[in-house]
């Protein structure tokens, strides 16, 4: 097992993409730390993570759109209290929005997209770092997508700031044991590209259990290095793990 005592922050647990990474992780040994705002769907994965005899989760419900810093110090005492240290962080949770030329889109909209999907992202790295930055290795990974064209309004520019969040949070950590880097997906198999794309045939889009097992490459030691090169700092396409992910 890839992950025995190791301990991964996996925000957006509740369904898609994070609940895949979520059990993906556990079968490799991990302790998962299942985060969002739905804690039946928290408590339904913790379920069906034990249910399979894998290690434990934690179940930790915080709704991104109402998160404070003090929400963030208390998530930063309750993660040093129970484990002291945190192996490796998955920033995955995201919401969609609407689809919305950007002269019609509703401004309180705009703001709650970019509170959940790029405030509240960078907010919880700043309070997970100095619980990453530890002698051993730890990771970051970002869930990222390409959608500066038009009508992704609020969506695809949150999701532009994370790639800038990416890159320049890799390069301050260049010198240190964190390793920073990002996953594109693309089309997969989930409730959001569902609603982004209501009329799409989803018979040939990924699965989200073809991702888990990218992200968890990427999470783990081994994901320092790619095809032979130094991970930190890159975005990956699906596409280009395939080889070390089977």
């Amino acid at each position: 097992m890839q992950f025995i005592n190791k301990t991964i922050l996996i925000t957006g647990a509740s369904d898609g993409i994070g609940k895949a990474t979520a059990i993906e992780c556990a079968r490799q040994g991990a302790t998962v730390i299942i985060h969002g705002k739905t804690q039946p769907k928290l408590e339904a994965l913790y379920d069906e993570i034990t249910n399979q005899g894998y290690p434990e989760p934690v179940i930790y419900p915080l709704d991104f759109e109402k998160m404070t810093p003090g929400d963030c110090d208390t998530l930063n005492s309750a993660l040093h209290k129970e484990f002291g240290k945190l192996d490796a962080l998955f920033n995955n949770a995201a919401w969609l929005g609407a689809s919305t030329p950007v002269q019609q889109h509703d401004i309180k909209l705009w703001h709650r997209v970019m509170q959940i999907n790029l405030n509240a992202t960078f907010m919880i790295t700043q309070a997970c770092l100095p619980l990453l930055n530890h002698d051993s290795y730890s990771s970051i990974v970002f869930n990222l997508d390409d959608k500066c064209t038009a009508y992704w309004g609020a969506y695809g520019v949150s999701k532009a700031g994370l790639t800038a969040l990416m890159n320049i949070l890799a390069d301050e950590l260049e010198s240190t044991s964190i390793n920073v880097c990002g996953l594109m997906p693309g089309a997969v198999r989930t409730a959001l590209r569902t609603h982004a794309f209501p009329a799409e045939d989803p018979t040939g889009l990924t699965t989200t259990d073809e991702v888990a097992k990218a992200a968890a490459y990427l999470l783990n030691e081994s994901g320092r290095t790619v095809n032979g090169e130094p991970s930190h700092g890159k975005i990956f396409r699906l596409d280009e793990l395939t080889a070390v992910t089977g």
